[in-house]
């Protein structure tokens, strides 16, 4: 079966490249697909996550003004889909164009929407003035158009249900990436939290609960890893709440994992998520997993009080008592640490991935 991923591109270090090399992979080396991805202005830039070596990359470059960039993704994008003749096309695409690509290119064949993220991405304020507010009502009311002309609209909670209404709705977690035998051993006086530095991360409010965390428990740090903004808007803030002894700012690295060996807690403070991929990741380690309940991810993964804690969205006040209580007691590290490296097990790619099969199978099946 040919498979074709349009996405934007999977040179960067974020969720969904994770995922796509994850997914894309097992279905090339496991199930027998033949892959095909077309990324957007990727060049030659190098993969940051290993894909399988079976994928074939289709890159289109395009440039100018919106007229000449719509005009130049469209025909390269129905030449490279002529070529290929797939399938399935799945799109990859948590920005606007992505929900028009079946209007784009008159749906050659069976079209799979993937969603990444929670429809709060586009926020930007949690206190939207009157212009925003209608934005953001024009903006769901032109992806709720456009998702109805995909197959399948594939969400990674049964929360992200809550955001859409649609009849092609379909749930499938996202996989794992890893499995460790080695975990941490939970003794590290050390804290995690792993995302970009953009504002739906919520990093304003982890620094917040930090500067009370760090003035009681001076010896613990917190380490962020992600892509750092270029104006460092957090690593200013930290260094204004006279935190920054304390929190350790990272790229991305290729070797997170011994990064989640080395922390004892897992941080999460986002203002929305798609899925929350670094919780599993956390939890595959043995972490306990801290976060607000925000849309859309959280709830899913988080089994509150056994695997890690669930917070009221923007309660700070909550937050830093519960990271407090697992700073406070070993015990209670271990045992969560426990139950949410065994809840792990469940978004293994072996138990994830033939859902996607099981969903392309029946897509198939309908078109008969």
């Amino acid at each position: 079966m040919k498979l074709l991923y349009i996405t934007n591109q999977i040179c960067g270090s974020g969720g969904l490249e994770r995922v796509l090399s994850i997914k894309a992979s097992y279905l090339a080396d496991k199930l027998g697909y033949n892959v095909h991805v077309v990324t957007l202005n990727q060049n030659d830039a190098p993969l940051f996550y290993k894909f399988s070596d079976k994928l074939k990359y289709h890159d289109i470059t395009v440039n100018g003004n919106y007229l000449q960039y719509f005009i130049k993704y469209r025909n390269c994008l129905k030449s490279i889909i002529n070529t290929i003749q797939p399938d399935i096309i799945s799109v990859c695409d948590d920005g606007l164009k992505g929900f028009f690509v079946p209007k784009i290119i008159h749906k050659p064949c069976i079209m799979i929407y993937e969603r990444h993220a929670s429809k709060n991405i586009f926020k930007k304020t949690d206190t939207p003035n009157i212009l925003q507010k209608i934005k953001y009502k024009v903006i769901d009311i032109m992806m709720h158009y456009g998702a109805k002309n995909y197959d399948a609209f594939v969400v990674l909670t049964n929360y992200n249900t809550n955001e859409w209404k649609l009849d092609n709705l379909t749930v499938i977690a996202n996989p794992l990436s890893f499995y460790p035998n080695t975990l941490s051993n939970g003794n590290n006086k050390k804290v995690i939290t792993v995302g970009n530095h953009g504002y739906q991360k919520g990093l304003d409010r982890l620094l917040q609960i930090w500067e009370r965390v760090s003035d009681k428990f001076p010896e613990w740090k917190l380490d962020v890893y992600g892509k750092i903004d270029k104006n460092e808007t957090y690593i200013a803030l930290a260094k204004k709440l006279n935190i920054d002894n304390s929190v350790n700012f990272h790229n991305p690295v290729k070797n997170i994992g011994d990064k989640y060996q080395e922390a004892s807690i897992y941080a999460m403070t986002s203002r929305s998520e798609g899925f929350g991929m670094v919780l599993i990741e956390g939890m595959a380690y043995g972490l306990p997993c801290i976060s607000f309940d925000c849309p859309s991810g959280p709830r899913d993964i988080i089994t509150d009080k056994e695997s890690g804690f669930l917070i009221l969205n923007g309660d700070i006040e909550t937050y830093t008592d519960k990271l407090i209580l697992l700073i406070e007691n070993n015990l209670l590290r271990l045992q969560m640490g426990k139950k949410a490296r065994e809840k792990a097990k469940k978004y293994l790619p072996e138990n994830i991935v033939p859902q996607w099969h099981d969903l392309f199978l029946s897509l198939i099946k309908l078109k008969l």
